[in-house]
């Protein structure tokens, strides 16, 4: 066991402050913009902007280009004419990647004679089409989507790609499910047996079926994308959403197709408040003798 350094302490403190305060408005356009020198360098720290977009969030008119520093579209040391250079070089990347692909479609076709059928359920029962339809959203170009998308399962495979990082996840919440709530982990492992496992699709769709509105599925979405205000983030928000069906779950001695269902049911989230519960997790998680696991998994 090993107790977290007095820095992390203070860092998670500091994290978990705008939970006790009144909710600030999000960073809109004027402030975005004065972020930015006379050469579109920005003149604050990557660390300051993340940890503001952890605390307030993004106003939609600027969400589209914060997102593209946060996934790496650009490069935060890039100027304004970079930055035209680098949208300008996507959109013909983009261009070229479609023309190759009409002209070897039809040869894939002929090779595989269920080809369209597989590609379809393949994005289908990834959950893929559902993620993709909000980069649609946010963006006005399809070379943007096409991007972005990209650079968010890059930044995010280990935690949403099934076959890359959701055991993982899953293995980890387990840990500190056992770790933080004993009681919970205890009834989990007898009559809910198996059900942290089957929360796959939480991590997969990373938490899109549980919020009011899109904006919502954003704004935790940008916040993981920051890795404020620690690593691996997604499983503190997993298991702040447990803990919604906890009391309700002990009282009941429910079993584990029940407990999913409840889990299942948890719909309407509003995303600040969720993001401020798992950042009060992580704070009390960095107070107390932490498991070299856990340790190694979010510091």
């Amino acid at each position: 066991m090993t107790t977290l350094s007095p820095e992390n302490s203070l860092s998670a403190r500091q994290s978990a402050s705008f939970i006790l305060v009144k909710r600030k408005p999000p960073i809109d356009k004027t402030e975005w913009d004065g972020f930015f020198d006379e050469n579109g360098h920005l003149a604050k720290s990557r660390d300051f902007i993340c940890v503001n977009i952890l605390e307030r969030g993004l106003h939609p008119f600027v969400r589209t280009e914060a997102w593209k520093f946060l996934t790496g579209y650009y490069s935060w040391q890039s100027s304004q004419d970079e930055r035209l250079m680098v949208d300008s070089t996507r959109r013909k990347n983009y261009e070229a990647l479609c023309q190759m692909y009409e002209k070897i479609q039809p040869l894939l076709e002929n090779l595989h004679r269920n080809f369209i059928e597989t590609r379809n359920n393949i994005e289908y029962q990834q959950g893929y089409h559902e993620m993709v339809m909000l980069f649609q959203l946010m963006v006005e170009h399809d070379h943007e989507t096409f991007w972005l998308f990209q650079f968010f399962l890059q930044k995010t495979e280990h935690s949403c790609v099934i076959n890359i990082g959701v055991g993982k996840n899953l293995d980890m919440l387990n840990n500190l499910i056992n770790f933080l709530d004993p009681v919970f982990a205890e009834h989990l492992k007898g009559k809910g047996a198996g059900t942290v496992q089957s929360l796959f699709p939480w991590f997969c769709l990373y938490f899109q079926r549980a919020f009011k509105s899109f904006d919502d599925v954003w704004r935790l979405w940008e916040v993981l994308l920051t890795g404020k205000p620690c690593r691996n983030f997604q499983v503190l928000v997993a298991y702040s959403m447990l803990q919604m069906v906890r009391k309700q779950v002990l009282q009941e001695s429910m079993a584990g197709d029940d407990i999913l269902l409840a889990c299942n049911n948890l719909i309407d989230l509003d995303a600040t408040e969720l993001v401020s519960t798992a950042c009060t997790v992580y704070a009390e998680l960095v107070q107390k003798d932490v498991p070299q696991s856990l340790k190694d998994f979010f510091l």
